[in-house]
C-alpha cells in the first residue's frame, strides 16, 4: 500500500476518479500550470480544457502507485493510469502551493 499523498494530490486522483471535473478544477491554483509532454496550460482555463482533453474527459482512472517528496512543497507521483485514450504507469511531478496543486509536469 503506497504512502497517503498529500490532501491536494489525494483530493486529484479522488475527482479524477469520480469523473468531477468541477472538483478537479478546483485542486489547482488560478494560475496553476500543466505541462503533459510539449503541450502547457495555465490558470483554471487551462486546466479545463487538459482535464477535458487528456484525464476526466477521456474516462481517467488514476491508481496510486508511489510518492516521494522531491523538495520543498514538490513531490513525484506515480500514477498507474488507465482510460479510453491512455494507460500506463509513469511519474508525475506535483508542486504545491497555498494546500493547492501551483504545478503538474507529467512527461
Amino acid at each position: 500500500m503506497p504512502e497517503q499523498p498529500p490532501a491536494p494530490i489525494g483530493a486529484m486522483i479522488a475527482a479524477t476518479n469520480a469523473a468531477d471535473s468541477a472538483a478537479f478544477v478546483a485542486t489547482f491554483t488560478d494560475d496553476a500550470y500543466v505541462r503533459d509532454g510539449s503541450r502547457e496550460f495555465t490558470g483554471h482555463e487551462g486546466v479545463r480544457d487538459w482535464d477535458r482533453t487528456d484525464n476526466i474527459g477521456v474516462g481517467m482512472h488514476f491508481d496510486l502507485v508511489s510518492v516521494e517528496p522531491a523538495g520543498d512543497d514538490a513531490y513525484v507521483v506515480t500514477i498507474r493510469a488507465r482510460s479510453n485514450r491512455f494507460n500506463g504507469t509513469g511519474p508525475m511531478r506535483i508542486t504545491l502551493r497555498d494546500n493547492l496543486i501551483a504545478r503538474l509536469e507529467i512527461g
